[in-house]
């Protein structure tokens, strides 16, 4: 069960695509959108991380800052970011010890067989670091214009 909302978003340190540790700390004073996705390179994680490529410059403009984060290496995050010029830090979580921090790690269902993985889900962080909002079970096609509508950039 992913973390609520209201409380401070734990802090965390992951590589990125170009090998750069990130902190999530380093975005004080800028709202992120800290999304947890289940793997590179899938049709739904593909539409999702397209879908937020296509609005980046509404993002941008207002000082949003995107986060993309699964439990694929950082060759693979580099692989996909290039294939669909991606613009921002996806974040190497191998070992998915982030995604168990934010309770986003759980049980799925896939073509009758049950797995661990990522659950698809997404936080809204403030300025002052809070989690403001906290989405579940995403819908990749919708969920950047849900995002934009709730920071009030549409």
């Amino acid at each position: 069960m992913p973390i609520d909302s209201g409380i401070p978003a734990p802090d965390f340190e992951l590589l990125d695509d170009t090998n750069t540790k990130r902190k999530l700390s380093d975005f004080r004073g800028k709202h992120v959108i800290l999304y947890f996705y289940p793997a590179d390179d899938t049709p739904g994680c593909t539409k999702e991380a397209c879908n937020f490529r296509d609005d980046y410059s509404a993002y941008e403009k207002a000082g949003v800052v995107i986060l993309g984060v699964s439990p694929d290496t950082v060759e693979s995050h580099v692989k996909f970011k290039k294939k669909f010029q991606l613009q921002f830090p996806l974040l190497a979580d191998e070992g998915h010890k982030v995604c168990d921090l934010y309770g986003v790690w759980g049980p799925k269902k896939f073509l009758g067989k049950e797995y661990e993985g990522v659950l698809r889900t997404t936080f809204l962080i403030d300025e002052n670091g809070n989690i403001k909002k906290v989405y579940e079970n995403v819908r990749p096609s919708e969920h950047s214009n849900q995002l934009l509508a709730d920071l009030g950039l549409t």
